[in-house]
């Protein structure tokens, strides 16, 4: 023991978890793809601009390729044309990545739901959508909170999964391969 207490005498040592330490490192350095499908794309826009500026929140790197970004934000009206398209941007960011649905076209077909036979409806039918930002369209504000709902799930995210514990062996059950009766 005396000889690990003389290892960490210096102010150096930081004590954390490790899920916290990761988490934090990649909640405070979210990259996302910049690509927008209709109106929604504006607001978007003005969350990088100096008013909102969503870089003092750690998210405002906007990446032009898909293998540099983490975050895709489907902001605007998915067409089926447009959805094959959208899958394999998707396919092509690495693990972990992360998607917004902005705006109700995004979210669920918008005012095109009944009647829009080219629209997709809702564009979680294509990709795996983490948090939904409802408006037409949404506020730069409600932007920013749905980046903090993000944020907030990427926290509590684990990274290291502990191993499951063995199921313990009971000495009435029989073993693999003998018959029931086998030890009486």
């Amino acid at each position: 023991m005396a000889l690990l207490a003389q290892k960490f005498d210096d102010d150096n040592v930081l004590c954390t978890k490790v899920d916290w330490l990761l988490n934090w490192a990649r909640l405070s350095s979210i990259w996302p793809m910049t690509f927008g499908l209709a109106c929604c794309a504006i607001e978007m826009m003005s969350v990088g601009a100096c008013k909102h500026d969503i870089d003092r929140f750690g998210a405002g790197a906007f990446r032009a390729t898909p293998r540099q970004a983490d975050l895709m934000i489907v902001a605007g009206t998915v067409s089926f044309k447009m959805a094959e398209r959208i899958k394999r941007l998707y396919e092509q960011m690495p693990e972990p990545k992360y998607v917004i649905a902005m705006g109700a076209c995004a979210v669920g077909g918008g005012p095109y739901y009944l009647y829009g036979y080219n629209v997709v409806k809702g564009v979680d039918r294509v990709v795996p959508v983490d948090v939904y930002v409802a408006g037409c369209p949404p506020r730069p504000e409600a932007l920013l909170e749905g980046l903090f709902k993000l944020q907030d799930k990427i926290r509590r995210d684990r990274i290291l999964r502990r191993a499951p514990r063995p199921k313990p062996v009971l000495a009435a059950e029989p073993v693999a391969g003998e018959p029931a009766g086998a030890h009486s």
